[in-house]
């Protein structure tokens, strides 16, 4: 039986709507994995039951996080939040790495994982970088438009290598890394890219969105260590 993987969804205020891009479920497909699209509305005291269900937890993209979580007022260029997703994504992260399920967090998800566990974010990358490259490209989604550099050793690594041309599409970023958690990935303007867990069996994160180039046999190979590491919990 294929691990399951629960896949967070956003929420759109106008319609009511939980949505998720069909690029997360072809992904977690294509790498072995069952999709489960799990609805940002629901309670936190939900989050402890649909831990126990899944095989792995993978953070997907969306709005901002709302700076109050990481003890900071908001800031003109903030964007939108949705409070109910933050409530949600946190109680759900957190069971997540106190159960050592296996995470992959993509985008906004990286910056969810990093406040999650204690860190902080820029609320724009105009505050940490004087000359940013363009961090939300204006280029069809499935396209590179900037290079990340990797750390050696890291699992980032194992499936990308050393460096890999990424699309973008963020304004916010880590900032102060949570505890037990190191920098695995920049861009050439020293933006956090990729993120690890030191204390975890398998906790990555990346600022791009791999999901869109998942046909790229590198890309998808970043999916299907994830999946692995969900089937190796599964039959733990």
């Amino acid at each position: 039986m294929r691990p399951v993987i629960g896949i967070t969804s956003s929420y759109d205020r106008e319609s009511g709507r939980t949505f998720l891009s069909r690029y997360y479920v072809e992904a977690v497909q294509a790498a072995g994995g069952l999709p489960l699209v799990l609805p940002c509305i629901l309670a936190e005291e939900q989050a402890e039951e649909i831990v126990a269900a899944v095989d792995g937890l993978l953070l997907s993209g969306g709005v901002d996080v709302d700076p109050l979580l990481f003890g900071e007022q908001p800031h003109p260029l903030m964007g939108d939040i949705c409070p109910d997703r933050d409530r949600f994504e946190l109680a759900l992260t957190r069971l997540a790495l106190a159960r050592d399920l296996p995470v992959l967090a993509i985008c906004r998800g990286i910056q969810l994982l990093n406040v999650a566990a204690g860190g902080t974010l820029w609320q724009d990358i105009s505050l940490a970088v004087q000359q940013p490259l363009k961090h939300d490209q204006q280029a069809p989604r499935r396209y590179g438009t900037h290079t990340i550099q990797i750390q050696a050793g890291s699992r980032l690594a194992a499936a990308w290598g050393d460096s890999m041309v990424v699309n973008s599409f963020h304004h916010q970023a880590v900032n102060r890394v949570a505890e037990g958690f190191q920098v695995t990935a920049r861009s050439a303007d020293g933006i956090v890219e990729g993120l690890e867990s030191n204390r975890h069996t398998y906790v990555v994160g990346v600022q791009c969105h791999p999901e869109c180039m998942y046909q790229d046999a590198r890309i998808l190979a970043l999916f299907k260590s994830f999946v692995q590491a969900a089937m190796n919990k599964r039959t733990g």
